[in-house]
């Protein structure tokens, strides 16, 4: 009876595709065709069949809590309680996470229902059911079913033009919706696999008690595997009290979610962990269930009503307050959390004597919100002052709310006589001696307040009305302190409350210090050469400008070795004909730096560094300004010719003995993945990043130097992002890393990796673990042979790359087949999307470049010029054999092609290719676009050939899943995506006015598109 039901239904659902293709646009609204063959679903085996398949949207008993073989029907009360506490042990924990998309997509689907009627969710459920049917077709890939795939994609394409722009917009908000809880669903899932294998091995064996999986790219198993290769315990201990992880947030416009929406995700989250517990403990009842299922409800029927799209962009003052919310509402209590388990975990694997010290902080948090300036106007001297300020005030009464929490439990009259000797006699000493920390604190809180006040009022020089020594400015002392109280516990047989909350507290002073984050300052070379010429003008000493590159060496190097300052304080506003708005702005920079505290600020990056003069300038202005304690220098090489001559920069630079006296034997340098990507292509850029780290650690060593290097990486392929950090840590070239990894975390990726607790320990687990493992993993550099293959392959792809750059018809391509003019309307960030106001693509940042390409799901950045480099080595019997082994056997250059694979994984040629029929109106541009996509082909034919895969990504059956639950969902919003391009730019000057739903349509498009993709590109 069933499977003749299913074979009429399919029979009926083919029948229905034939008439609604013959159908016009206006009449595709209310055709029931549509909703009728929304009833199948193509499943994507060899036989052709299709199947029954329930709308994720439509579930009709929407549960949390559905045993197996009740999704899509009413769990009862007795299989509730069955899954609770009788199929724990066999339950298949990845069918959870599967029921929990089911359901969030389910409810989403109701709120539609009730706030929009069926006859919009029955718009969405004809485009989700075309796009599901188009991919069960082959999605244009299975010859035997192309004419079926063509049909099917006319039909999106009209389907998507027939709707008007109000239903755009709402449709788009469905799809966009639906995907970013699919993330939430998966980021929650994550840990729940992790708490799932702890629980496991604790049931297992009682007496193995693991704080940390035991997992390749976890400290619990890291330590474990290299203890038992024979790696000295007391090194490893060692080198984990010294390690130096720095992770730097940036405020990229990456992060496409208002924070409204991401903290509604957040308590769903919480809902799912709530939901989690009650499945594992079997404590429950039904009306506890139903009350979670129903909360949870109410927020995705909130997330329904709430506006995503971001109206106006954000101040930098606002984006770097949203940017260290993250430090406040996860990591104040994420940090000290994992701290406590990788204690556990060092006794454990180590021996009990090998514990991690109070003052150890292996994982520090650095900032450029509010510092950097590159290309950013709006970031001036003044909006710095006022996040240094605003950043001090949070550390204050964080520190001061904690403290009040351990003063309230701390009643003991018990004490040391250290701590005796400071309170005197009185009953209750803690509570004594915390008072005055917290009126300390709380003093700290208001000086900052009110310089903030000052600051924010136009002024930087401000009275003081508080003494200084009243209140905490370096961290040092609020930790000396609080080792007091720690002393004492442990001194007066109280060691159990010592090592209680307040060693969490003292572990955040060593993180976080009184200043949550230190800001780093960015800014243009340029910038500082200009400074330099209207100083030189002004002194009459001529044009700085002119100058060649030893005149300018040999200038700055007699300026560090001199005791007199080039000008007074104030002498650019008094001479406005010698010194441009841009100098001046500069020059109070350096003004603003010597004003700060301890800790305020961090690092000096020059971007765009090129030569000895680049790093020497700021040193010098960093001198003449007056900074007591002048802040390291962080040359930033960008492009792939800065890259190629970082190397001889820095030896020239490192024989000049004033430099080398100035920097204390340390030194910081920056590598820039995005921009040496988006110049050379990511094959070539990768080889030349792995080049420069070696070449510079070679250098550094001659020199006697301690180098650090700083990874301006973002999330995305393109932009040297990976998202296995373990495996991409460990691919960094052999003897550059040496315990000491600082990275920046942009934009999306800051919630991503930290927007909730579990997530943000697994992240600080997994950067823990790689930088060990990789200071005592051995790992072979590559052969000359290796060598003199990664150069060809090198310049192949790089040649190959800009080919495509340069060809004439590229600017018009680009600009027209991709929504890269459209993204500027994106009010996510604070900076422009160009350094310069003019300029071609050559001038467009890394950012919109890499989420133009991403939009269309062509992702040329990430794999343009691959394929013809390994085409050339594999028709070459001798250097196929070669790159063939090192496939094999080097991990680095594995990791590169594997990447590449996933990002060819995640394009879609036919969807680029519609957003070219649809949108690029030059016939020259069209011919590109057909040969690029020829040359996409080409290379995913490639790299098959050389990983040896017969699909994509064939290796990673979890990447694989993702993609096919999710494609149809971000197809869909592509097809909304091309349409609502095309209405915008056909759109007149006099219907301006009119194009508000439009605009809503794209941004939520981009935003769901993002969501969807991830970190593709």
């Amino acid at each position: 009876m069933l499977s003749r039901s299913i074979s009429l239904t399919r029979n009926y659902a083919r029948t229905s595709l034939r008439r609604v293709s013959q159908q016009p646009a206006a009449r595709l609204k209310s055709s029931s065709s549509f909703s009728r063959c929304l009833s199948t679903s193509h499943d994507g085996d060899d036989s052709g069949r299709q199947k029954v398949n329930l709308s994720s949207f439509a579930d009709p008993f929407p549960t949390l809590f559905a045993g197996r073989g009740t999704v899509g029907k009413k769990a009862t009360a007795s299989q509730s309680t069955s899954v609770q506490a009788g199929e724990n042990a066999e339950h298949d924990i990845d069918a959870q996470l599967r029921n929990d998309v089911r359901t969030m997509g389910a409810l989403l689907g109701k709120a539609i229902r009730q706030q929009d009627g069926e006859d919009l969710f029955h718009r969405v459920e004809v485009l989700r059911g075309l796009c599901k049917s188009w991919r069960g077709f082959g999605a244009g890939r299975d010859a035997s079913k192309a004419k079926e795939a063509d049909n099917t994609f006319k039909l999106m394409a009209t389907f998507a033009s027939s709707l008007s722009d109000e239903e755009l917009v709402t449709v788009s908000r469905a799809f966009a919706h639906f995907l970013a809880l699919t993330n939430a669903a998966e980021s929650h899932h994550r840990a729940r696999r992790i708490r799932n294998e702890l629980s496991k091995a604790q049931t297992t064996n009682a007496d193995h008690m693991r704080a940390l999986p035991e997992k390749r790219d976890s400290c619990g198993g890291a330590l474990a595997d290299l203890v038992s290769n024979g790696a000295d315990p007391k090194a490893l201990w060692d080198s984990l009290i010294k390690q130096e992880v720095e992770i730097v947030l940036t405020a990229h416009p990456t992060e496409v979610n208002r924070r409204t929406i991401l903290e509604k995700h957040k308590r769903i989250q919480d809902l799912l962990t709530q939901a989690d517990g009650y499945r594992d403990t079997g404590v429950t009842t039904p009306y506890l269930q139903q009350r979670v299922d129903e909360c949870l409800q109410r927020e995705i029927a909130s997330i329904w009503q709430s506006d995503e799209v971001a109206r106006t962009k954000p101040k930098v003052q606002t984006e770097a307050q949203k940017g260290t919310l993250v430090i406040e509402t996860v990591l104040w209590e994420a940090v000290p959390s994992f701290l406590r388990k990788l204690d556990v975990t060092m006794r454990q694997d180590l021996g009990s004597d090998y514990k991690l010290p109070l003052d150890a902080a292996p994982l520090r948090f650095a900032s450029w919100m509010g510092g950097d300036r590159d290309g950013n106007p709006n970031v001036t001297p003044q909006v710095t002052r006022e996040v240094c300020l605003a950043n001090r005030e949070k550390a204050a009464l964080l520190f001061k709310g904690d403290l009040l929490n351990i003063a309230m439990r701390l009643s003991s009259t018990h004490c040391s006589d250290e701590l005796r000797a400071i309170v005197g006699d009185v009953r209750e000493p803690y509570r004594t001696f915390l008072q005055s920390v917290i009126e300390k604190l709380s003093l700290t809180a208001t000086w900052a307040g009110q310089q903030l006040e000052h600051v924010s009022k136009g002024n930087h020089t401000v009275t003081e009305n508080i003494c200084l020594e009243e209140i905490y400015l370096s961290k040092k002392d609020l930790m000396d302190d609080l080792m007091i109280v720690h002393r004492s516990l442990c001194d007066s047989g109280d060691g159990l409350t010592a090592d209680g909350v307040l060693i969490d507290v003292i572990r955040n002073v060593s993180a976080f210090g009184l200043t949550l984050v230190p800001l780093d300052v960015r800014q243009e070379s340029d910038r500082h050469t200009e400074a330099l010429d209207n100083i030189t003008q002004f002194l009459g000493l001529g044009n700085y400008n002119d100058w060649d590159e030893d005149t300018r060496v040999e200038f700055l190097t007699e300026q560090l070795s001199s005791n007199r300052p080039l000008l007074r304080p104030g002498d650019w506003f008094n001479n406005p004909e010698f010194f441009s708005p841009t100098a001046t702005d500069t020059l109070e920079t350096f003004r603003m730096i010597s004003e700060q505290h301890e800790d305020s600020l961090g690092a000096y990056v020059i971007s765009q560094a090129t030569s000895v003069s680049d790093v020497l300038a700021v040193l010098v202005l960093q001198r003449d300004a007056g900074v007591k304690s002048p802040l390291r220098v962080v040359p930033l090489f960008e492009t792939l010719d800065d890259l190629k001559g970082a190397a001889a920069t820095m030896e020239n630079l490192f024989s000049i003995p004033e430099y080398v006296s100035s920097v204390g034997g340390k030194q910081e340098v920056m590598i820039g993945y995005s921009d040496s990507a988006k110049d050379a292509g990511r094959l070539a850029a990768s080889w030349a990043q792995f080049e420069t780290q070696e070449q510079l650690a070679q250098v550094a060593t001659k020199h006697s130097i301690d180098m650090t290097f700083f990874h301006g990486k973002g999330g995305t392929v393109g932009r040297g992002g990976n998202p296995a950090t373990f495996n991409a840590i460990l691919a960094h070239a052999p003897h550059t890393i040496n315990g000491k990894f600082r990275i920046t975390e942009q934009g999306e990726m800051i919630n991503q990796n930290f927007g909730t607790p579990d997530r943000a320990e697994r992240t600080l687990d997994i950067f823990t673990a790689a930088v060990l493992a990789e200071h005592h993993t051995p790992r072979p550099s590559p052969t000359d042979e290796w060598r003199e293959v990664m150069n060809k392959l090198s310049d192949t792809s790089c040649d190959a790359y800009r080919k495509i750059l340069t060809d004439p018809r590229f600017v018009s391509y680009f600009r027209s087949a991709t929504p890269e003019l459209e993204l500027s309307n994106l009010k996510i960030g604070s900076r422009p999307a160009k350094r310069k106001a003019t300029g071609g693509v050559e001038s467009l940042r890394a950012i919109p470049w890499i989420m133009a390409w991403i939009q269309t799901r062509l992702n040329l950045p990430s794999w343009l010029g691959a394929g013809e480099s390994i085409q050339e080595m594999l028709n070459d019997k001798t250097e196929e054999e070669k790159i063939r082994r090192m496939y094999a056997e080097w991990g680095s250059f594995r990791t590169t092609v594997d990447l590449i694979e996933m990002v060819l994984a995640k394009s879609e040629p036919s969807i680029a290719k519609h957003y070219e029929a649809t949108l690029v109106q030059d016939e020259s541009a069209r011919e590109l676009g057909e040969e690029i996509r020829g040359i996409r082909q080409r290379t995913e034919e490639q790299i098959l050939s050389l990983t040896g895969h017969d699909v994509l990504s064939e290796n990673n059956a979890l990447l694989r899943t993702k993609l096919q639950v999710r494609n149809p969902y971000v197809d869909a919003l592509n097809m909304m995506q091309a349409e609502t391009i095309r209405r915008l730019r056909n759109r007149t000057d006099e219907d301006a006015g009119n194009n508000k739903a439009l605009e809503d349509a794209l941004l939520t498009t981009i935003t769901g598109i993002a969501n969807g993709i991830g970190n593709a590109g």
